[in-house]
């Protein structure tokens, strides 16, 4: 890994660690500490959420043509903004649109940093790369998290404007850093030979439209964060709590293991996926966490003993991390290898955009299925988790070989590059091709 990989990845640990700080607790600041009440609080996450989705359309754009760096220290400055001053909002338009402001950063974060993990990286070593920002990601905010909770006093105000002000500053840190990284200079990358019919010449997004591998895979994006991630914090919550009777602080251990298991798995499970085909990868995803729906089942719907059922409900959240291991290596570098060498920031920001539009769905439809309706709710997402069995493979067929499985690509070839507009300008041709280059909680979403 060399030295601006380091950076890049140590900003990205550090400002997961922030997030990790206020995410957990920002419905019960909103509702309960600044006492504005529950729907002002659902509005905020609303917002929170609609503010990326408005961004992000644009910013792909912006990315190749400005380059990822002004784009990322621009959104951690916006982000820094709107986390301080969501620390000291007492009113509900402050708090709207602090949120439209952290809302909107964080967004723009995403893609910029997979498209300097793309620049900084080769075909050999990108997959690791992703899987290296996933797992610190998680460990960022499973650490800001603990600390977090440690600090927290829901009587005392002032323990969570230190919280939103700890984060504020991680924002500003990555920003920090990210102006030390020397990132390459694209004109150094070779050209690129085009494996598929993606991308043309058109560029925008009339091309991206037209690239049916990549909508094949935004469509397995969508699912894939409809079923998990859109569930994790709503519906799954919510049936957890009410068919199996989980108490709400075992939904706290739950998270926990999800998040251990990510942590301790993540490098064990890189080695045994990235030497074999990315499609099978994901269709296997689908499959664990197809089994982690019927063991939720179970647990909710079940005949055992309240313990079993706890531990069944546990153990649902920990599959759901193996799956989450098992996709970092391969969904982001997949974006990156589909994309044209002058469009690696829009179809970042593309998948971007459809996990936070999986992610706003998510809840809207899983929450009150899991309250209510506790059967066909773990029916539905066993079927959406063979549906992502079925549409990986499918997405398979679409590939070629060396972007279905990049270890078939000798170290030595170069299968990316970006090009400036200016190079373009000058005369100088140079093919579009396959272009490595996501997310959070890590995002969280967030990044993740």
């Amino acid at each position: 890994m060399g030295a601006a990989m380091r950076r890049i990845q140590a900003g990205n640990a550090l400002s997961a660690f922030g997030l990790g700080f206020t995410v957990p607790y920002l419905y019960v600041y909103v509702a309960q500490v600044r006492d504005l009440g529950a729907g002002t609080a659902g509005a905020v996450l609303a917002v929170f959420a609609m503010a990326a989705l408005v961004v992000l359309p644009f910013i792909g754009r912006v990315i190749d043509r400005r380059g990822p760096l002004p784009v990322l220290v621009g959104g951690a400055v916006l982000a820094s903004v709107g986390a301080l001053a969501m620390g000291v909002s007492g009113s509900v338009p402050a708090a709207v649109l602090s949120a439209t402001l952290l809302g909107a950063g964080t967004a723009v974060m995403q893609p910029a940093l997979a498209t300097m993990i793309v620049w900084c990286s080769s075909p050999a070593t990108r997959t690791r790369a992703f899987a290296t920002q996933f797992f610190l990601a998680n460990l960022g905010l499973g650490v800001g998290g603990l600390i977090g909770g440690q600090l927290v006093d829901v009587s005392r105000p002032g323990s969570f404007t230190l919280l939103f002000a700890i984060e504020a500053v991680m924002f500003l840190v990555l920003a920090g850093i990210a102006l030390t990284v020397r990132l390459p200079r694209p004109a150094a990358l070779a050209p690129v030979v085009p494996q598929d019919g993606g991308g043309g010449r058109g560029g925008g997004m009339r091309a991206l439209l037209s690239h049916r591998a990549m909508l094949q895979l935004c469509v397995l994006g969508f699912v894939l964060f409809f079923a998990c991630y859109g569930q994790f914090e709503s519906g799954l919550a919510a049936y957890g709590t009410e068919a199996a009777g989980i108490d709400p602080s075992t939904l706290g251990i739950a998270l926990a293991a999800n998040t251990a298991v990510i942590v301790i798995a993540q490098f064990v499970v890189l080695r045994l996926v990235e030497r074999r085909k990315r499609s099978r990868v994901i269709a296997a995803v689908g499959l664990v966490w197809a089994l982690a729906w019927v063991i939720a089942g179970y647990a909710g719907l079940g005949h055992g003993s309240q313990m079993v059922a706890t531990v069944a409900f546990i153990s649902t959240y920990a599959l759901f991390g193996l799956g989450e291991a098992m996709l970092s290596p391969t969904v982001a570098p997949l974006v990156a290898d589909l994309a044209p060498a002058s469009m690696v920031g829009q179809y970042n920001s593309a998948f971007a955009l459809v996990k936070q539009l999986a992610l706003a769905v998510g809840p809207a439809v899983g929450g009150p299925m899991g309250a209510a309706l506790h059967g066909p709710y773990i029916v539905t997402f066993v079927l959406f988790s063979l549906g992502i069995t079925a549409l990986a493979l499918r997405l398979g067929r679409q590939l070629t070989p060396a972007q279905d499985q990049p270890s078939l690509v000798p170290v030595s070839r170069v299968v990316a590059q970006h090009k400036p507009e200016a190079e373009a300008e000058t005369g100088s041709e140079t093919a579009p091709g396959a272009r490595a280059g996501a997310e959070a909680k890590a995002v969280s979403a967030p990044t993740r």
